[in-house]
């Protein structure tokens, strides 16, 4: 079992930055796969990267280059430092905890990108 909160979202200028945290609690962070998808109005929700619990990572074509997942293990927290941002970034960004049959979701905490 495991909960998810995000925090960090935020209205940002484009070029900005913010950085997105997924505290997670109940059960052994270390051993997830965490990610982060994000779904914009009318659109269906994509991933935009995933770390794995040795600390692989992999990247939306849309944001490589721009953004950056880590996890720190000590605080139960997963992490996207997004810079450069652009207007297409605007969304809902959910935190993810998964292994190969569980997932969990957080609540999602907005970004939007505007001038």
């Amino acid at each position: 079992q495991v909960q998810l909160v995000e925090s960090g979202g935020g209205l940002v200028q484009p070029g900005g930055s913010l950085r997105l945290s997924c505290a997670a609690s109940g059960s052994i962070f270390s051993l997830y796969r965490m990610a982060w998808y994000r779904q914009a109005p009318g659109k269906q929700r994509e991933l935009v990267a995933s770390i794995t619990s040795v600390g692989s990572t992999n990247y939306a074509d849309s944001i490589k280059g721009r953004f950056t997942i880590s996890r720190d293990n000590a605080k139960n927290t997963v992490y996207l430092q997004m810079n450069s941002l652009k207007p297409e970034d605007t969304a809902v960004y959910y935190c993810n905890a998964g292994t190969f049959s569980t997932n969990y979701w957080g609540q999602g905490t907005q970004v939007t990108v505007s001038s």
